[in-house]
């Protein structure tokens, strides 16, 4: 997984009442070496349009859906040199960048940012206090980063399921380009087809009125990206 957070510092009223943040000079170029990038299962309709969406294991013995967004590590075909993002679709992840949260006591969110990030305390910046309380800017940081919170949380859960329900299949696939050169792309977790067919009716009802069945759904058609990423590949070969 990408790492983007380098030197991560709690945000503190006090301490960084004249803090500002603009967009980064360097664009998303921060993301040229991520090869996948976390999403939230309610992204895969989004996300789906345009990358391959695959699962992979945790250290916590969990299962969470990523964006494929290159065909070898450290690679990423959905940013170039000047580091603009060329899909349509910016992930979350990547989209809450240069903040996060961390759990505190009793369940509380704190809100941390990477120090490094170059967008902080620039001339003309957006404050994220004013007068000692959050700014508009800052209050729409928080909403969205406690919505994706709670979402990776949901996220969790739903790749959970999806393993202890049996329904998750390795795939490998190797993809060749015309000039010769081919790129395995092995251990792929996907839902299996097969196996979903044959759930009991009990527990196809289940999934589909908690709208996970047409998660799953937009899941299985993103694979079909693996074809658009070779041909982006062959395209920025060029």
């Amino acid at each position: 997984m990408p790492q983007y957070y380098q030197k991560l510092v709690p945000l503190n009223k006090d301490l960084h009442a004249e803090m500002t943040v603009s967009p980064g000079p360097d664009g998303f170029r921060f993301t040229a070496s991520s090869q996948t990038v976390l999403l939230a299962h309610a992204e895969f309709f989004d996300a789906g349009r345009h990358f391959p969406i695959i699962f992979i294991p945790t250290p916590t013995n969990s299962f969470v859906p990523v964006a494929l967004l290159g065909l070898e590590p450290n690679e990423n075909l959905f940013v170039d040199a000047e580091g603009s993002w060329t899909a349509q679709y910016v992930p979350a992840y990547i989209r809450r960048y240069p903040f996060i949260t961390a759990d505190v006591d009793n369940d509380r969110l704190a809100i941390c940012f990477d120090e490094t990030f170059p967008g902080f305390k620039q001339e003309g910046g957006t404050p994220l206090f004013i007068d000692g309380e959050a700014s508009p800017k800052l209050q729409e940081i928080q909403t969205f980063l406690q919505d994706y919170a709670v979402q990776m949380k949901q996220t969790e859960q739903f790749g959970t399921m999806l393993a202890q329900s049996g329904l998750l299949r390795q795939m490998d696939a190797q993809a060749n380009l015309s000039d010769g050169r081919s790129f395995p792309l092995n251990g792929l977790l996907v839902v299996d087809e097969q196996k979903l067919q044959q759930l009991p009716d009990a527990d196809v009802v289940g999934l589909f009125r908690s709208g996970l069945m047409a998660v799953i759904q937009a899941h299985l058609m993103s694979l079909r990206n693996l074809n658009g990423l070779i041909d982006r590949k062959v395209r920025l070969s060029l």
